[in-house]
């Protein structure tokens, strides 16, 4: 048999954590890793090598991909000190005011796939309300703590769209006893030592350390930062984009609550600083805090001051960690038989929990166009390389757009990023055709995008960005319709508000009584 018709059996993923354990979790699952019929995957990571732990906040897909992976909802929650994520609010960012904030909810704007709304609440004096909570009922859940769904809601169904925030080491954990026990993935704990090419470039081995060889068809790289096949033996150049996105260093710190009552925060809170941005994500049992700043436009001991200013007096008994953070990806990620996913693919500033998404997104691709011979992987492999270019490239145009409309002025850092240099032209073109009307599905390529046009919308107007429609009134000509939508969320807010319980309510019920299966 020639070596292109070589069949795919056996898969190796190298490294650990959610990036790791995730992507060998849905290739086991959808491939019956746990039958003699199955492809067999084997996970190799070092012992020695400690997981980063941050990316703690995700996007509603984690809920069908820990469907896929048959994991429990109420064994996740309970195990991963998970709570709901229903959205981001972004505070001080468009002035910096106290009163300064709105929300990218998860939730589409009510009658968005039947008309613009947009449009009508620029146009019709529905300004009185922000735009998301004219819109979407979610703002009111997230504003007054509550959860997405009630304890008679079966697993993952929801009253309201929503993610998670988790542990990540806890997650990690997690994901690696559920498909050792029940997915057949078989866990080598070893030392990488060489990558053993074979004639046409392929990988054809790893020498460990304390294994020996580890044979495979296909090696997919989990190795974090050093990005040990793709980068290391492969040499695919890292491509920067420290140019656009400025941040460069995280301050991370877990703060305890003050007592075990504290409400939880269902949304990811983004409060802006003079050179970048705090998070607060709410877990059970504390919260993830951290600055992420530019080095360029701030000290270390400045920045240490500004989480000290958030966090309180506190702070000195707390762990501060210092991680390096270098926006950018691989200029591909795909290359012979050896495909990256996670850090060793690329990163981005952690303002919409991109990183998580994107893991999701590759061990999907790659679980569900598995090629089945080494013959056709050169097909799926461009397929690959072009769907995740384009996403990363969007991601990076999203991430911008919160940058782009700010007003504040107290640091270079904001005016730096408004510098239209810094900008990239798929993005200065969107804006300019966002000027007489808003984001529509149409302005986008994909048909699965990250980001789709409805959360442009809500960062756009919750930035205070106006379209001006006054050159096509004509698209604004079913007020009756759009008035209705706009009725119909009051009174969805209303009744969403007197039903549910508080976030931390229904995390405690999920604790002691479990939700009932699907």
């Amino acid at each position: 048999m020639k070596q292109q018709e070589k069949s795919i059996n056996t898969v190796i993923v190298v490294g650990g954590g959610i990036a790791g354990w995730l992507t060998a979790g849905r290739l086991a699952a959808e491939h019956k890793s746990n039958t003699d019929v199955g492809v067999k995957v084997t996970l190799v990571e070092s012992p020695n090598v400690p997981i980063i732990g941050v990316g703690e906040g995700t996007w509603p897909t984690m809920r069908s991909t820990l469907i896929a992976l048959g994991i429990s909802e109420t064994d996740f929650i309970r195990e991963c000190d998970a709570s709901f994520k229903q959205g981001a609010k972004f505070a001080q960012w468009v002035d910096g005011g106290e009163d300064d904030y709105y929300y990218h909810p998860l939730v589409l704007p009510q009658g968005f796939t039947k008309t613009d709304m947009a449009g009508y609440w620029l146009n019709d004096g529905e300004q009185s309300s922000s735009f998301s909570n004219a819109v979407c009922f979610q703002e009111a859940l997230c504003e007054q703590g509550l959860a997405p769904k009630t304890i008679r809601t079966p697993e993952y169904g929801a009253v309201a769209n929503y993610a998670y925030h988790l542990d990540s080491a806890k997650f990690a954990v997690f994901l690696q006893k559920h498909c050792i026990e029940n997915l057949g993935v078989t866990h080598i704990l070893a030392d990488v030592t060489k990558v053993n090419s074979i004639e046409n470039g392929d990988i054809g081995s790893l020498t460990t350390k304390q294994a020996g060889n580890i044979s495979g068809d296909l090696f997919v790289d989990c190795s974090g930062f050093s990005s040990l096949l793709l980068g290391g033996h492969y040499q695919v150049p890292f491509k920067s984009y420290r140019d656009v996105l400025f941040i460069d260093t995280a301050l991370a710190v877990q703060v305890p609550y003050e007592n075990d009552s504290s409400p939880i925060a269902s949304h990811t809170i983004s409060t802006a600083q003079e050179a970048g941005w705090i998070w607060d994500i709410g877990l059970q049992h504390r919260r993830g805090v951290g600055y992420v700043y530019s080095s360029k436009h701030s000290t270390e001991s400045q920045a240490r001051a500004r989480l000290a200013d958030y966090i309180g007096d506190k702070i000195d008994s707390l762990t501060i960690r210092k991680i390096p953070i270098e926006s950018g990806h691989r200029s591909h990620f795909w290359q012979n038989n050896c495909v990256a996913v996670g850090l060793s693919a690329g990163f981005l500033e952690p303002l919409e929990a991109s990183a998580l998404v994107l893991v999701e997104m590759s061990a999907q691709m790659i679980s569900e166009q598995l090629p089945p011979t080494r013959e056709v992987m050169d097909i799926t492999a461009k397929r690959f390389n072009d769907t995740f270019l384009y996403r990363w490239g969007k991601i990076i145009d999203f991430l911008k757009l919160h940058y782009i409309l700010s007003k504040r002025t107290d640091n270079a850092f904001w005016i730096d990023n408004r510098d239209p240099q810094t900008i990239p032209q798929s993005l200065q073109d969107l804006m300019q055709l966002w000027q007489y009307r808003a984001p529509a599905d149409y302005d986008f390529a994909s048909n699965n995008e990250v980001f789709p046009a409805a959360s442009y919308q809500y960062v756009l107007y919750g930035m205070g960005f106006k379209s001006d429609y006054s050159n096509s009134p004509h698209l604004l000509n079913d007020k009756t319709f759009a008035q209705s939508q706009f009725a119909k969320n009051k009174h969805m807010i209303q009744q969403a508000v007197s039903t549910l319980p508080s976030n931390r309510e229904l995390l405690d019920k999920i604790k002691l009584h479990g939700l009932s299966a699907i």
